[in-house]
């Protein structure tokens, strides 16, 4: 389609087109950006004389991979793009957006209505606009965490895929090392075992603990607009860990009381170990201490939910009984979780 009556047209990107993606990819390499055509779900461009002059892609509420030749830069083609994203996601259902931008480009979409909302120099800024906003979130946190005890409070952030006996030591360890204890579960539903079956999970298995409180994460906790690589095998780790890091405790740290945050130390992730460290960089700047413990260990092995999947899939159910809580291994034994298992038995997902 043409726009504005001039000779700039509007073509969405086939990605299923090695060609196509290809014309992205290398456009974008210009302004030091990757293109995953497998990591989006929409592509468009602008053409100016069959010449590809700025393009953008959406990924379920994540504007990215925006760019406009920087010749043309200054005649509002980002607006357009912008424009056009929105336009398609909220006909996919869709009304609030994140854009994930780098820190020197943050003003060109500040000037478009978004909200910067954090930002991890000099790797990335993260933005928002739409329906719902972080302060929503942040509210809605501090509602739910208003009735736990006085006194110092704690935090962890887990996905527990599954629930294991390392997971509930660490979170036992900062319960009996804390007035109350907040036990947030990642949402983002890209593991193996659905989130709605983590959360049931984690609650049962920490129902004895009468100073814990288990909250869903939500979309401002390791998801796919603050954290996309935690599940996928990508590069930007240093962005992303900071930004999330940057994220917790500009906004999330203040909104639940905390002074704390837990996390188990890292024998197997670099991902994770990756995020460990910026924690211990970024948190302490907000106010908040990063602990991290030793994961509990059996045999001098540490118990791990990527050693729990694998045992599942060799179905040797008495060494998997020694690494999960009664709770867990009853629901893996349960009719309920043999879709789950038919999954791990076929994917070699790290996730």
């Amino acid at each position: 389609m043409n726009w504005g009556g001039n000779d700039t047209v509007v073509r969405i990107i086939d990605l299923k087109n090695d060609r196509e993606v290809m014309a992205i990819r290398d456009f974008l390499s210009g302004f030091d950006l990757t293109f995953d055509p497998d990591s989006v779900e929409y592509t468009m461009a602008l053409y100016r004389e069959e010449k590809l002059i700025a393009t953008g892609s959406l990924g379920g509420e994540v504007l990215r991979n925006i760019a406009v030749s920087r010749e043309l830069q200054g005649e509002g083609l980002t607006a357009v793009v912008v424009s056009h994203l929105m336009s398609e996601a909220a006909r996919r259902g869709r009304y609030h957006y994140f854009v994930f931008t780098k820190p020197d480009t943050a003003h060109l979409f500040s000037a478009l209505g978004f909200q910067e909302i954090g930002r991890a120099e000099p790797y990335a800024a993260l933005l928002e606009s739409g329906v719902g906003s972080i302060g929503e979130y942040c509210r809605d946190l501090s509602r739910a965490v208003a009735a736990l005890p006085p006194g110092p409070r704690a935090v962890l952030v887990v996905n527990c895929n599954p629930f294991t006996l390392g997971h509930r030591a660490v979170i036992a360890k900062a319960a009996a090392e804390n007035s109350a204890v907040v036990v947030l579960v990642v949402s983002e539903d890209r593991s193996l075992f659905p989130f709605p079956v983590r959360l049931e999970l984690v609650r049962d298995g920490l129902a004895s603990l009468n100073n814990v409180l288990v909250l869903p994460g939500g979309k401002y906790i390791i998801s796919a607009a603050t954290f996309p690589d935690y599940f996928t095998r990508g590069a930007a780790v240093d962005a992303q860990t900071r930004l999330d890091a940057d994220i917790f405790g500009r906004h999330i740290a203040p909104a639940l009381g905390i002074t704390r945050r837990y996390v188990g130390d890292e024998p197997y992730c670099e991902v994770t170990r990756c995020y460990n460290q910026a924690m211990l960089e970024v948190l302490p700047e907000h106010g908040v201490e990063v602990v991290v413990m030793p994961r509990l260990a059996q045999d001098g092995v540490p118990v791990s939910a990527s050693r729990v999947r694998e045992l599942l899939r060799t179905e040797d159910w008495d060494a998997l009984r020694q690494l999960v809580p009664d709770t867990t291994y009853r629901y893996l034994r349960s009719d309920a979780a043999w879709p789950v298992l038919e999954s791990i038995r076929i994917s070699n997902s790290r996730h």
